[in-house]
């Protein structure tokens, strides 16, 4: 059967002219072609269910990275205007699932663990090449400060005290407007440790209402005044809202810095303290504290992360 249908297949092409044949072929080649090229030749056809692949993706990416470049020339003109060796770096993005933040050994105080107290940690762990800015207490009101952290977009954390803070609340206000987050480091800014559970309770707890009052939130985090506390301190804390009790692994000044491990190295997760302080303190304003703090980090190839991300 299968011969008899290929002999009238054979008869059957015999009739059909060669050159028709041939016109036939070149007209299927020509559809097909056509096809192909539908719409200018530059969109493939998509596999059923999918969206065409045209240039609108590419358009929004070319769009970021215009964004990313402009916000980098933006830093780089800060850096110029604000005197700094080079453009501080960008920090990654905040990680999707945060580090588990645990005490730092030889920090601990009795029970910590059984009575589940807020870590007090000095490093956040992280790969991230990125390091932590926290300003202390709030004595020094410099506008110029706000200025050059809200033009170089460089994150950082404050740590109040109500007492130095309740004659100028306006300029707090302008920088928590700025994404900076007001923590609680007292009300009078006592040395805690020693004092009565109740007498700490009453720092800790009253800077929570004072900051939720006339800031609208009481956070999350806490720093005992000088870096000084006990198992009162950690219990008073807690019972206030505090869930965290971050402390610092250096310190930076307008002319200076001071390092807590003996090898003198900045490391991935480091939390860095300064104060508000200007002239009648340091030798120097607190624009020159950010520009050696900026310097060193960029310098070493860090980024200034927003700790509250990290947590």
């Amino acid at each position: 059967m299968r011969a008899v249908v290929q002999n009238d297949k054979s008869r059957a092409e015999g009739r059909v002219p060669a050159r028709v044949r041939i016109g036939i072929a070149v007209l299927v080649l020509a559809a097909i072609a056509s096809g192909c090229a539908q719409d200018g030749g530059d969109q493939a056809t998509p596999a059923g269910g999918q969206q065409p692949l045209d240039a609108p993706p590419a358009r929004a990416l070319d769009s970021h990275a215009g964004k990313l470049r402009a916000e980098h020339a933006a830093r780089a003109a800060a850096a110029h205007r604000w005197d700094l060796r080079r453009t501080p770096l960008a920090a990654p993005p905040p990680p999707a699932k945060k580090p588990r933040i645990r005490t730092r050994e030889g920090f601990e105080v009795n029970g910590h663990r059984r009575s589940n107290l807020p870590p007090v940690f000095t490093t956040v762990p992280t790969r991230d090449k990125v390091v932590f800015l926290t300003i202390d207490d709030g004595a020094e009101k410099d506008r110029a400060f706000l200025r050059m952290m809200s033009d170089l977009d460089v994150p950082y954390s404050a740590f109040l005290s109500g007492y130095l803070v309740k004659d100028d609340t306006r300029y707090f206000r302008r920088m928590q407007s700025r994404g900076v987050v007001l923590n609680n480091h007292t009300l009078h800014h006592p040395d805690l440790r020693g004092l009565s559970y109740r007498a700490q309770k009453r720092e800790i707890c009253g800077m929570q209402r004072y900051l939720g009052k006339q800031f609208g939130k009481r956070p999350a985090l806490f720093r005992p005044p000088f870096g000084s506390y006990d198992r009162a301190t950690l219990r008073a804390a807690k019972a206030c809202g505090i869930a965290y009790v971050p402390l610092w692994n250096q310190e930076v000044f307008a002319d200076h810095w001071e390092y807590r491990e003996g090898d003198r190295k900045l490391r991935p997760g480091d939390i860095v303290l300064t104060h508000f302080r200007g002239r009648d303190h340091w030798k120097g304003t607190m624009a020159d504290m950010v520009r050696r703090f900026l310097d060193k980090v960029t310098a070493q190839g860090y980024a200034v992360g927003r700790l509250e991300d990290y947590l």
